[in-house]
C-alpha cells in the first residue's frame, strides 16, 4: 500500500528530491524540516484516532451517530461527526468514565520513551490537582487498583502529624500532595511529598476565622503548572511557586471585593479554567470574579444582585465549569441556589432554587448532558434542571426532585448514567434519567463520596471507610475499615484517589494507604 504524506510533508518531500546535489544546504535544511514534521504529527497523530465510535456522556446518553476524535487539550476533545463531518466540542468532564479511559488509552500509546527525568512520574490522568479530583467531578481515572479490601483495609503506607487544625482535602500533583492546615492562628499552604508525607515547604496564608465553632480551612488548594492556588477561612486568597511555596500574588476576598459570606466563614476552592482563575467572594458588586491566574489581575466581575433574593452571599460549595451547547458558563451553589454565570462577561443567565436552604448550601452541583444537578441537607434534598437558551436568554425546566436526596456537604458522582451519594443516613444510587431511587443502604452512614476503577470510596464522617462496587443493581460492598488514630472531629474531608494511594486527612494528621493491585 502506498504510504500517503499529509500535505505539508507533501510539499517538503518535493523540495526534498527536487534539489540538486549542489544545493547541499539546502537540502540538508529539507531533511531536518522533513524529520521534524513527520515526528510531531506521529505524535499529533497518535492523540487522535482514526476510528469512528460511539462516544457516551457522564449522564449515560450514547451519541446518535459516531464521531471521530480530531483533537484533545486537557479540558477538551474536537470530535468529528461521520454522517457530515461536523466538528463538535465536549468538555471532558462530560464524558462517560469509558471514554476518559479510551482518552487516556491513547495518550498512554503515545507517550514517548520514559527517561531518567520521566521514571517515576505519576501521569497526569492520575492526579488529584483541585478539589474533587482532575475534572472537579469526584472521579479518577485510574485503573489497577485492589477490588476488593482485607478485613483491616488496604495496607497504611505512612501516617503523619502536623497539619494543626482544619477539614481542607488534600490536592496531588506529581510526586506532590498540597492541603491546607494551621499553626496557632495562621493558616499555611502545606506540600507534602507523596512518597513519605514529609513536609517539603509551608507558606503563610489568612488568620484562622472562627468557622463558626469549626475553625480552620476547608478549601482544597488547585494546582496548575507551576502555581498554587488556595482560599483560606478568612477569604485570603494566594497563588504560590509549585517548588518553592513562595509568594506569587494574593487577595483578599472581603477586602478587595466587600465578599459577603455566611456563618461558617469561607469554604471556598478556587477554580482555574484557561487563563482564568474563578471564585465567589459573595457580595452585590463581585459575586463571583475572574482573575488572571498568573497576576491576579480583575478579568471581569459578575453580580447576581440583579436576580433579586439573597443570591449573592457565597455559601460553601465551589464553582464549575461547564459548557450548554457552544456557550462556557460557570455554576455556582450559593446562598439563595444555583446560579449559571457566562464565561466571558460573569453576567448571571439562569438561576435554580429549590435544592437551596437557608442554613448552608455546601455540595458542588454536577453538570452533564444539557443539565445540572444540586443537592443540600436541612431536610431539603436535590434536583435535577435541563438549561436551554442563547446569549443572554437563558431558562431552567427542573426534571425531578429527590427530596431523600438530602446530600449536606459530602458530595456526589455521576458513573454511567447514576448518582451516587450519602443522604444523612444511607448511602444512594438515583437514575440520573428519572430522578428513580434504585438502592439505599447503611453502608459506613452520612459521608463523602469519590470514584475510581469501577467503585465508590465512601468515607463516613464518624471515621469509617467503604469499598462499594459502583452498579444500580444493588449494594455491593468490597471491604471496609475504619481509618486509625481518629481524631475527636467528624471526618469530613473528602477521600482522594490518586497514583495508586487513597488519602485521608483527619484534622492534625494525613493518611496513605495503598490501593494498587499487587
Amino acid at each position: 500500500m502506498r504510504a500517503v504524506l499529509p500535505a505539508r510533508l507533501r510539499f517538503l518531500h518535493s523540495l526534498l528530491f527536487g534539489v540538486s546535489h549542489r544545493d547541499g544546504a539546502m537540502k540538508h535544511f529539507a531533511l531536518i524540516v522533513v524529520a521534524t514534521l513527520a515526528i510531531e504529527t506521529a505524535v499529533t497523530s497518535g492523540l487522535a484516532a482514526d476510528e469512528f465510535r460511539i462516544w457516551t456522556t457522564a449522564g449515560g446518553r450514547r451519541s446518535d451517530v459516531r464521531l471521530k476524535l480530531v483533537e484533545q487539550t486537557p479540558v477538551a476533545v474536537r470530535l468529528q461527526r461521520e454522517d457530515n463531518d461536523r466538528i463538535v466540542t465536549l468538555r471532558k468532564t462530560g464524558l462517560s468514565v469509558d471514554d476518559r479511559n479510551y482518552l487516556k488509552s491513547l495518550n498512554d500509546s503515545s507517550a514517548p520513551e520514559a527517561t531518567a527525568s520521566s521514571v517515576g512520574r505519576p501521569a497526569a490522568d492520575s492526579q488529584w490537582s483541585q478539589w474533587r479530583g482532575a475534572s472537579r467531578d469526584g472521579k479518577s481515572s485510574e485503573t489497577g487498583l485492589l477490588d476488593s479490601w482485607p478485613s483491616n483495609g488496604p495496607p497504611l503506607e505512612w501516617n503523619v502529624a502536623g497539619l494543626g487544625e482544619g477539614y481542607s482535602t488534600p490536592s496531588v500533583s506529581g510526586r506532590e500532595i498540597f492541603v491546607l492546615g494551621t499553626r496557632g492562628n495562621q493558616e499555611l499552604l502545606f506540600c507534602l511529598s507523596l512518597a513519605d508525607g514529609s513536609l517539603r515547604w509551608s507558606s503563610p496564608m489568612g488568620q484562622k476565622a472562627g468557622g463558626g465553632g469549626y475553625p480552620g480551612p476547608r478549601g482544597t488548594p488547585t494546582v496548575d503548572g507551576q502555581f498554587v492556588y488556595a482560599i483560606g477561612s478568612d477569604g485570603t486568597l494566594v497563588a504560590v511557586d509549585r517548588g518553592s511555596g513562595r509568594p506569587k500574588w494574593r487577595k483578599n476576598l472581603k477586602r478587595d471585593f466587600a465578599g459577603q459570606h455566611g456563618h461558617w466563614d469561607y469554604a471556598e476552592s478556587p477554580l482555574v479554567d484557561g487563563d482564568k482563575l474563578i471564585c465567589t467572594p459573595g457580595g452585590p458588586t463581585a459575586t463571583i470574579v475572574a482573575l488572571n491566574k498568573t497576576t491576579g489581575a480583575v478579568m471581569w466581575r459578575g453580580s447576581a444582585a440583579e436576580l433579586g433574593g439573597d443570591y449573592s452571599t457565597a455559601s460553601y460549595a465551589s464553582p464549575i465549569a461547564t459548557q450548554f451547547g457552544s456557550a462556557v458558563q460557570y455554576v455556582a451553589f450559593l446562598n439563595g441556589g444555583v446560579v449559571g454565570f457566562d464565561g466571558k462577561t460573569g453576567r448571571a443567565l439562569w438561576h435554580y432554587d429549590a435544592p437551596a436552604n437557608n442554613t448552608a448550601n455546601c455540595s458542588t452541583p454536577i453538570a452533564a448532558d444539557g443539565a445540572v444537578f444540586a443537592a443540600s441537607g436541612y431536610g431539603v434534598g436535590g434536583g435535577k434542571v435541563t438549561v436551554r437558551g442563547a446569549g443572554m436568554r437563558w431558562n431552567v425546566t427542573e426534571d425531578y426532585f429527590v427530596r431523600q436526596f438530602q446530600n449536606h456537604h459530602g458530595g456526589f458522582v455521576l458513573v454511567d448514567g447514576f448518582l451516587y451519594g450519602t443522604n444523612n443516613s444511607a448511602l444512594m444510587c438515583v437514575d440520573w434519567e428519572s430522578g428513580q431511587i434504585r438502592w439505599r443502604d447503611r453502608s459506613v452512614g452520612k459521608g463523602s463520596t469519590s470514584y475510581a476503577d469501577g467503585h465508590l470510596y465512601v468515607r463516613g464522617e464518624r471515621g469509617d471507610v467503604a469499598l462499594v462496587q459502583a452498579t444500580p443493581d444493588a449494594y455491593v460492598e468490597k471491604g471496609q475499615f475504619r481509618q486509625p488514630d481518629r481524631s475527636d472531629k467528624n471526618a469530613w474531608p473528602h477521600p482522594v484517589i490518586s497514583n495508586g494511594k487513597l488519602i485521608l486527612r483527619d484534622q492534625d494528621r494525613l493518611l496513605c494507604f495503598d490501593i494498587r493491585k499487587p
